[in-house]
């Protein structure tokens, strides 16, 4: 697991919300932004939010889900990751209209920092709380991050069951059928912590 230090996780939010900000008044270019964070930080720093992994970006407004995307892939560094999924979260989950100007101000940022899928052969070895699904048959995969069932109260199989439904599958499918589940774990902070 990565270990982000409570100033890397303030410089992440601010890096999301500073995106979010500038996406209205294209004051200036994201990689600007991104470049002006960059040149401010020391070098340990830098090296804590240049890490190579994917994250969730989550969007509440009023304790409500506004918008939440994310990614696996672990090509880029964190700090350009969190910038882009900002973006993504705001104004392009299928689930929601794209945020309007004036609900920035009621909007909180949640980041959630992946460590790397690892395949379960055993549903019993899920530890809810820790770990996040991702669940994949044929076309079809779906994705719920590890603070999901915790919220909801979940136990291991109706975490399984909404991570299948999350992936357009039936709920029990995983109980008579071949699927690939993948476990990781996240580093979860938000702007609520701070």
């Amino acid at each position: 697991m990565y270990n982000l230090s409570s100033e890397a996780k303030k410089i992440l939010l601010f890096t999301a919300r500073k995106t979010l900000e500038n996406s209205f008044d294209k004051k200036e270019s994201t990689q600007k932004i991104l470049d002006d964070i960059k040149n401010k930080l020391d070098d340990r720093l830098y090296n804590e939010i240049s890490i190579k992994c994917g994250c969730f970006v989550t969007l509440h407004k009023f304790g409500e889900l506004r918008g939440c995307i994310g990614t696996f892939r672990n090509d880029k560094k964190l700090y350009e990751v969190v910038s882009n999924m900002a973006i993504q979260a705001a104004f392009h989950d299928p689930r929601f209209s794209a945020l309007e100007k004036d609900e920035l101000k009621d909007i909180e940022i949640e980041i959630s920092v992946l460590t790397p899928m690892e395949r379960l052969e055993n549903f019993e070895d899920i530890v809810i709380g820790r770990d996040g699904l991702y669940v994949r048959k044929g076309f079809y995969s779906g994705v719920l991050l590890p603070q999901v069932a915790t919220e909801q109260g979940w136990d291991k199989n109706q975490f399984i069951s909404y991570t299948c439904m999350k992936a357009g599958l039936p709920p029990d499918i995983w109980k008579k059928d071949e699927i690939e589940l993948y476990r990781f774990s996240a580093i979860v902070f938000s702007e609520r912590d701070f």
